[in-house]
C-alpha cells in the first residue's frame, strides 16, 4: 500500500482512467459481474484514498489563498468575509473540481458494485429455479 500523497496531476490521470472504466456497459452475465465486482472493490478503496489526497491538496490551497486574502485585506480597504470566502473558493476551483469528481467516481463504483451484486443474486436464483425445475420432472 502506498500512503504517499499523490500529486494533483497523478490524481487527474488516474481519475480519468477510472472514469473510462466506469463508463463501460456491463452485460448481465454473472461471471462478468463477479469479475467486475472484484475490480470495483479495488476502485472503491482507491478512489477513497485519492479523495483523501485531493482534500489534502484542497486544504493546503485554501490555507495558502486565505493567507493571500488576509495580506490583501491588511494592505487595502476591508473586504467582507463573504467576499474573502468567494475569492478563496474561486482560487481553489480546480481542487474543488477534483474533490467532487473523485467523490462521484467513488459513489459510481459503489453503485455499480451494488448492480453487480444484483446480477449475481439474479443468476443464483435462476440456477436454483432451474435446478428445482429439473427435480420435478
Amino acid at each position: 500500500m502506498n500512503n504517499a500523497l499523490a500529486s494533483p496531476d497523478d490524481l487527474y490521470r488516474e481519475a480519468a482512467a477510472i472514469q473510462e472504466y466506469l463508463e463501460i456497459t456491463l452485460s448481465e452475465e454473472m461471471a462478468e459481474a463477479v469479475a467486475r465486482g472484484n475490480d470495483l472493490t479495488v476502485y472503491i478503496a482507491r478512489t477513497g484514498k485519492m479523495l483523501a489526497d485531493a482534500k489534502c491538496h484542497l486544504r493546503a490551497k485554501q490555507r495558502s489563498e486565505a493567507m493571500e486574502v488576509v495580506q490583501t485585506v491588511l494592505k487595502s480597504e476591508k473586504i467582507s468575509a463573504g467576499v474573502q470566502n468567494s475569492l478563496i473558493e474561486s482560487a481553489c476551483r480546480e481542487e474543488h473540481y477534483l474533490v467532487e469528481w473523485l467523490e462521484r467516481l467513488n459513489r459510481s463504483a459503489t453503485h455499480q458494485l451494488e448492480w453487480c451484486r444484483s446480477v449475481v443474486s439474479k443468476g443464483k436464483e435462476e440456477m436454483r429455479l432451474n435446478q428445482a425445475g429439473r427435480e420435478f420432472k
